[in-house]
């Protein structure tokens, strides 16, 4: 297909960990960096679906075919418009953010694929992406997706306080990561507000979108929210290393998972990547992107981030580097041990 680089002889749909992410206007690099550090750090092979406006897809074809053919052998990848199956698809591109609603339609659009990992582009993996696939096979017989709450602390969570709408459980979910068994979702009938009987998830999203898009704020988010308050049994909700946004550590510590693990996936909404409000996201974001592919990731990853750490100590992000770093160390002396070991094994044969 154009757009699609393959390196294995083997169906993609038996090996790959699929990954999609949407990107529109000015969330070119920040889907690179994204994706770049999904590649860093993964074992098993993954498959990118980007949907991107028209514009944007020379820039990323060109750019991912300059990475290092030691990385890129490591993924297939391919590039789809922006397109809404059912409504009026200018509501939906200016739902919340630009295009953000596309994520909505990734079980009618992938019909071939059986299950999924949805992330925003304001995302970077700092263990590998297998570990977060595991929870797949997690789901009892009912689940068919997995988030992360939106809040730990319901007296300062935004839906506990504000939302208008029926939302899931006490704090409401947070859908910048999101696993999907698609095969599920298309083969589900889900109870709603509108009709007695089920509708199918495409027959659903128009209608209740058009119910409810004057009490929403925050876009496919509040509806997904919305089909999970009355569809609670459809949920898996996984804990907040997997999804730690700014709101987990400038209030005070209150992520329990992150300083127990580590935080597993950094999520820097608000753009706190390109502002100086949050130092500590901001200066993960800049050692993934500056990280020369093929460097030792000790010496040009690991230690420029202890150093850029010690000057955000002043916040309330910095008092906790442990939290950020515990992951990442963890995941680059795996990483280093299994090239020693296949260094080691390959001189063996000698």
């Amino acid at each position: 297909k154009p757009g699609e680089q393959k390196h294995s002889k083997e169906p993609s749909s038996v090996q790959c960990m699929h990954l999609a992410v949407v990107a529109c206007g000015d969330r070119l690099e920040e889907t690179l960096i994204m994706l770049k550090s999904a590649v860093l750090f993964s074992n098993r092979r993954l498959c990118f679906h980007i949907f991107a406006e028209d514009s944007l897809k020379p820039e990323f074809e060109k750019k991912l075919k300059e990475w290092p053919s030691s990385y890129t052998k490591k993924f297939e990848y391919n590039i789809y418009p922006i397109t809404f199956s059912v409504g009026n698809a200018q509501e939906w591109k200016k739902l919340f953010k630009p295009c953000a609603a596309q994520r909505l339609f990734l079980p009618v659009i992938l019909k071939d694929v059986d299950s999924l990992l949805y992330v925003d582009t304001d995302v970077l993996f700092l263990r590998p992406i297998d570990d977060i696939w595991h929870i797949l096979t997690e789901f009892n017989s009912t689940q068919l997706a997995a988030m992360a709450p939106e809040h730990e602390i319901p007296k300062i969570g935004w839906y506990s306080r504000f939302a208008r709408h029926p939302y899931y459980g006490t704090t409401g979910v947070n859908s910048g990561v999101m696993l999907m068994n698609l095969t599920r979702i298309r083969n589900t009938h889900f109870k709603n507000s509108m009709i007695p009987s089920g509708l199918t998830w495409e027959e659903m999203l128009y209608p209740l979108y058009q119910k409810y898009k004057n009490y929403i704020t925050w876009g496919d988010q509040d509806l997904l929210n919305i089909i999970f308050n009355f569809n609670p049994e459809y949920l898996y909700v996984f804990p907040c290393q997997w999804n730690y946004r700014p709101d987990h550590c400038m209030y005070g510590s209150n992520c329990k998972g992150a300083e127990e693990e580590g935080v597993s996936i950094l999520h820097g909404n608000r753009g706190v990547y390109h502002d100086d409000k949050q130092p500590t996201f901001k200066a993960l974001y800049e050692v993934i992107r500056d990280f020369p592919f093929e460097d030792n990731l000790f010496q040009s990853l690991y230690y420029p981030l202890q150093s850029k750490f010690l000057e955000t100590v002043h916040t309330l992000c910095g008092r906790i580097p442990q939290v950020f770093l515990k992951q990442i160390e963890k995941t680059m002396k795996k990483v280093y041990e299994n090239r020693v070991i296949v260094y080691l094994g390959a001189n063996q044969r000698y």
